[in-house]
């Protein structure tokens, strides 16, 4: 037996004595701030991760209560009591009822795990193993002073998205966590196939991931422009699939499909994506994504708008989210507008060509 350390006698209360309303991970994981609630001093925890003793300093202020390496759920929470603005004391026990939710899950306020580490949790199987990863990115805000250290690597950023949860802990969404993943990664491979499954796998819409691609300022690299490029043909791909699927389902009548207008003898009229030459109605797939010339391509889709609809051609614009999430909504749409079409006078005769 260890006579000569005095502390020990202490491990067991360093958690057991409110442990009944922390979660597992709380019991093995937390901050100087929880031991000294618990009057356990710092000095008296620096004393317990001796080489050889119980406990391990993982990060300035935040303890592993056992030896032995940490698991990955172990490291994520270590990083977000590091950087969370974190209340030193715990919450006061309530009793849970059986099968609740655990209402007393850590809360973090101000940071969420991003980068690689957030894509893995979110389910991205193209994203590497958490304990595989050197560093986990954490978001704070940009005022926070916080340095990187250890396992934790700081991404500042001037305003925080909501969170959301992933296996218990706040995760930035995609698009996001996929822009501070890439901020770092000069894998163009690497790259490609994160997009790719983001997209492929109904996490997130084109659009949203490339809003946050330029944000960060990173569509000036070529590995990153070659892999939204082949993104956003991924995603029309998709959106045109989709397109066919609500005409089929939803036993609207066969359109022309993927179509240029140009008036006899006269100006190309633009592109669409279907066409019911009939009722004059069309149907114009909105995949913009927003880069520097975002406010250039949207006078360009207003200005073929206007034209269209002043010949008595009324244009649908429906984007690729909406088709996802509210596909019969927009089926209704585009049936409304097919039968308002006896109420109009005639269209102007356009020509009709393939794309």
């Amino acid at each position: 037996m260890n006579h000569h350390n005095t502390p020990l006698p202490q491990v067991p209360s360093a958690s057991p004595r409110p442990v009944h309303h922390l979660s597992d991970v709380q019991r093995r994981v937390t901050t100087a701030g929880r031991l000294r609630s618990q009057g356990i001093a710092v000095a008296e925890a620096n004393e317990q991760c001796r080489p050889g003793g119980p406990w391990q300093q993982l990060l300035p202020g935040v303890y592993l209560l056992h030896p032995g390496p940490p698991t990955s759920e172990e490291r994520l929470h270590a990083v977000l009591m590091y950087a969370g603005r974190d209340t030193a004391t715990p919450p006061p026990a309530v009793p849970t009822q059986p099968g609740a939710g655990d209402p007393h899950r850590p809360v973090y306020k101000e940071a969420m795990i991003t980068g690689l580490a957030a894509l893995n949790l979110h389910g991205l199987s193209s994203a590497p193993p958490l304990l595989s990863l050197e560093h986990i990115d954490v978001l704070v805000p940009r005022l926070r002073r916080l340095r990187s250290t250890g396992c934790a690597h700081v991404v500042r950023t001037g305003t925080l998205p909501a969170p959301e949860q992933a296996t218990g802990v706040p995760v930035a969404p995609v698009p996001r966590a996929l822009a501070d993943a890439v901020a770092r990664l000069t894998d163009a491979g690497v790259v490609q196939r994160l997009l790719s499954e983001a997209v492929r796998g109904g996490h997130c819409e084109p659009t949203a991931v490339v809003r946050e691609l330029n944000n960060a300022k990173l569509l000036s690299r070529p590995h990153v422009v070659d892999a939204v490029d082949s993104l956003l043909a991924e995603g029309r791909a998709i959106a045109e699939h989709r397109l066919y699927t609500m005409v089929c389902e939803y036993g609207l009548p066969d359109p022309v499909w993927n179509v240029d207008l140009r008036l006899p003898g006269g100006p190309h009229l633009g592109g669409l994506d279907a066409y019911w030459p009939e009722q004059a109605v069309a149907v114009e797939l909105d995949t913009r994504a927003p880069r520097q010339d975002e406010d250039a391509l949207w006078s360009e889709y207003a200005r073929k708008r206007e034209h269209l609809e002043r010949l008595g051609i009324t244009v649908v614009y429906i984007t690729p989210k909406k088709l996802r999430d509210t596909m019969e909504q927009q089926a209704a749409v585009v049936r409304t507008a097919l039968m308002a079409s006896g109420d109009r006078d005639p269209a102007a005769y356009v020509v009709v060509l393939p794309r």
